[in-house]
């Protein structure tokens, strides 16, 4: 038999694997031809995940990290990538921090097992946890951990309220509603107060909030389970247990697991097929914890294994709507309550609904502040800015507008706001109006989506507006967006493309770079969900 030297590569670059598999098989041919050397140190575990992950051979491009793709099309643009950048396409792309890290840090921690749980994502749900489950079995990686905030062992040292697994304490002092009669949306500005210097933030950071999940609801599953509210689980009671620490939407895969060993024939199928991410009967994505022990009525969990396969309550992260320069010691939200109804049951969003009408003055609550990757405002204070905030999307540049007030700084500032009737759903209204009184506020562009016959939305008064809105971009303005990604990101992106291409002079190959450039530049930041 021939001997094999060590050579760098033992598997050639165009062999059919990706990066990651030939590294593996090269290290894995070489040990097996190698002499019996003592003197031979093994990788450390940490160094060989490194290498299975792919860590030294990617060139840090990340075409993925767009909050306006879909999972699917994020997964593609990674293809053939290492792992550890395939984990990082599976995250939600908002950099938003409520799983403790920033996207790509998130997967670098999971492709070296610094990290073990699966679920932290918030914004991607289930199926971006689904898609790392898929991507960690590659690094052999355990399952998702525990299910409880008490058992979660803190991944980054921080200081007390700087993240989710280090939070403070802030007392809730009151809410008003924005929206006025006659609207459909049902809009709160929140006020908190911070306390003596234990939680400071600046204008563009979040605010993450650990709410309660509503009693009502609680008490409905408890009766299901055919169990008591004093039931022990984990050294509390059931009630307890429901309340604080377990997500209770969506339903988990481990729920649908639980529920098909205790059931039998087409239901144990059903719950198969759920289990796996299929949809056997049409309503998959209507489950909640709820509708599935109304799904399968013969099921009946003990509540320890119950609460076991249900997800940990996860933290609600918020733009703040306030500047600690303009409201010291303090801190405002603007939040809409979320229901709706499935079915003949109504339905409550966990976090706002908590916020609207489940904590009382007084009250005491765990939270934290989340700093912005790559939303704030220019270093230069004479810098113009443009902002689009429809709906609560506004939150944070009222912050930005308070804050320019507050240091009085000289730079032109332009918002385009927007929602469904102006009668009622102004918000802000008298502020933004004193602000343009005053000079502060240099233009307040409005669009309204119902008070015509035909819809009229910000994107829309952007093109009417384009002549001067080019204007400022070439005088150098910052564009901001905040707001839904998935619709309102893409058609404002959209129409500040056909602005900079009719009222700029470009092509529409040039107006989209020219677009890309402000992004790469910081020119045009995006806090969007």
């Amino acid at each position: 038999m021939t001997h094999l030297s060590s050579p760098p590569f033992l598997i050639p670059p165009n062999a059919p694997f990706t990066p990651e598999q030939r590294a593996w098989l090269s290290g894995f041919f070489a040990g097996f031809a190698a002499p019996d050397d003592s003197s031979i140190t093994p990788l450390s575990p940490e160094a060989n995940a490194a290498v299975m992950a792919g860590a030294d051979s990617d060139d840090g491009a990340a075409p993925w990290h767009d909050q306006t793709l879909a999972l699917e099309s994020r997964m593609q643009l990674a293809q053939g990538r290492p792992l550890r950048r395939r984990l990082m396409a599976a995250m939600a792309q908002q950099d938003c921090g409520q799983c403790g890290y920033i996207c790509e840090t998130y997967a670098d921690a999971l492709a070296t097992k610094k990290e073990a749980r699966l679920n932290l994502c918030a914004p991607g749900g289930k199926d971006t946890a689904r898609m790392l489950k898929a991507l960690a079995a590659e690094l052999d990686q355990p399952s998702p951990a525990p299910t409880t905030v008490a058992q979660i062992e803190p991944t980054i040292a921080s200081a007390l309220g700087c993240s989710r697994d280090n939070p403070a304490r802030a007392t809730f002092l009151s809410r008003r509603r924005l929206n006025k009669e006659g609207s459909e949306k049902d809009t709160w500005h929140i006020e908190f107060d911070l306390g003596a210097g234990e939680l400071s933030y600046k204008v563009g950071d979040s605010f993450g909030v650990f709410p309660e999940n509503d009693l009502g609801l609680v008490d409905q599953i408890i009766a299901m389970l055919g169990a008591s509210h004093v039931t022990p689980v984990r050294d509390k009671t059931l009630r307890d247990a429901l309340l604080n620490d377990v997500s209770l939407n969506p339903a988990p895969d481990a729920l649908f697991e639980l529920i098909s060993f205790i059931t039998g024939g087409t239901q144990r199928e059903k719950a198969r097929l759920l289990a796996q991410g299929r949809d056997p009967d049409g309503d998959a994505a209507t489950l909640d914890v709820l509708a599935v022990l109304q799904k399968f009525p013969g099921a009946r969990p003990h509540p320890e294994a119950f609460v076991e396969a249900l997800e940990p309550l996860q933290p609600r992260l918020y733009s703040i709507s306030s500047s600690p320069k303009a409201t010291p010691g303090r801190l405002s939200l603007t939040v809409d309550a979320v229901r709706y109804v499935v079915g003949k049951r109504r339905r409550l969003g966990v976090a706002s609904t908590f916020l609207a009408e489940r904590i009382a003055p007084g009250d005491r609550l765990p939270v934290y502040v989340q700093s912005a990757h790559g939303f704030a405002l220019p270093d230069d204070p004479a810098t113009p800015i443009i902002m689009i905030g429809p709906g609560t999307g506004v939150a944070p540049f009222r912050a930005f507008l308070q804050e320019r007030a507050a240091t009085r700084a000289p730079g032109r500032n332009w918002l385009f706001f927007g929602h469904q009737r102006s009668a009622c759903d102004f918000f802000y209204a008298d502020e933004f109006e004193t602000m343009k009184a005053t000079g502060l506020l240099t233009r307040l562009s409005l669009a309204w989506s119902r008070d015509g016959a035909e819809k009229f939305y910000v994107q829309d008064r952007m093109r009417q507006s384009g002549r001067e809105l080019w204007a400022w971009l070439a005088e150098g303005a910052h564009f901001y967006v905040c707001g839904d990604a998935q619709r309102m990101a893409k058609d404002v992106e959209r129409a500040l493309v056909d602005v900079v291409a009719e009222f700029g002079a470009r092509s529409a190959d040039e107006a989209v770079a020219f677009v890309a450039q402000l992004k790469k530049n910081g020119r045009y930041q995006q806090d969007v969900y």
